[in-house]
């Protein structure tokens, strides 16, 4: 590892084992980093509480912590964790250490900041989420085979946004997988399920399967 690189500090809201609620990867356990900090914000935004505050680690600190929980998945969140400087520098020494590493973005900064390695998970934000302004598209040309695209959609109107923007894109033939997932307690899992069966979308319907097991209130989880 690089001089210096273990010296990096990132500021962090928690770090902790639970399992994996999103993405292809539901289901296994998994250490999150979540880092403080977010440029933007949704109307739906389920993690305000790492809006601020935090404290600050240094990434040896982090991989310590990781190395603690036991977990070969680790996954760095937020907030919005491509606001620090030192997220790209945390992922690398994630990677080094022999961790599988997600990082899920918003996509309204640069992912090809991110290393080579790291599996990103890209939220593309619908219009319900007030906003759709901030989507960084030139982020499309960035996704790899490994990657993942995500639309959390909160009514009819996103669901045909997130279907034509995913058509555009050829996102299916982009990266590994297109997830649709529907806001929780605002649209019915069995009408998104409808609408994609009807236009025989090949996306991925997803749940929040953590806030099934703990429920929607409780963090760290």
């Amino acid at each position: 590892m690089a001089e210096g690189v273990l010296e990096t500090t990132v500021v962090v809201t928690e770090i902790f084992r639970s399992i994996q609620g999103e993405s292809t990867w539901a289901g296994k356990p998994c250490t999150f980093v979540r880092l403080t900090g977010c440029n933007l914000r949704c109307g739906w935004c389920d993690t305000e509480y790492a809006f601020h505050g935090g404290a600050e680690m240094t990434v040896a600190e982090v991989l310590e912590e990781c190395g603690g929980l036991g977990c070969g998945l680790v996954e760095i969140t937020g907030g919005e964790p491509l606001l620090q400087k030192g997220c790209p520098v945390l992922a690398q020494a994630l990677l080094e250490g022999g961790y599988t590493v997600l990082c899920e973005t918003s996509g309204a900064l640069p992912i090809a900041a991110l290393p080579a390695g790291v599996i990103k998970i890209m939220d593309l934000k619908c219009p319900g989420s007030g906003e759709c302004g901030k989507n960084d598209w030139s982020n499309i040309e960035a996704l790899g085979p490994r990657d993942e695209v995500k639309f959390v959609i909160a009514g009819r109107a996103d669901y045909e946004w997130s279907r034509e923007v995913a058509r555009k894109h050829a996102l299916v033939d982009r990266c590994h997988a297109v997830l649709f997932a529907p806001v929780f307690g605002s649209v019915e899992p069995r009408d998104l399920a409808s609408w994609i069966l009807e236009d025989g979308l090949d996306v991925r319907l997803q749940l929040q399967l953590h806030k099934f097991i703990w429920g929607p209130e409780q963090k760290g989880v």
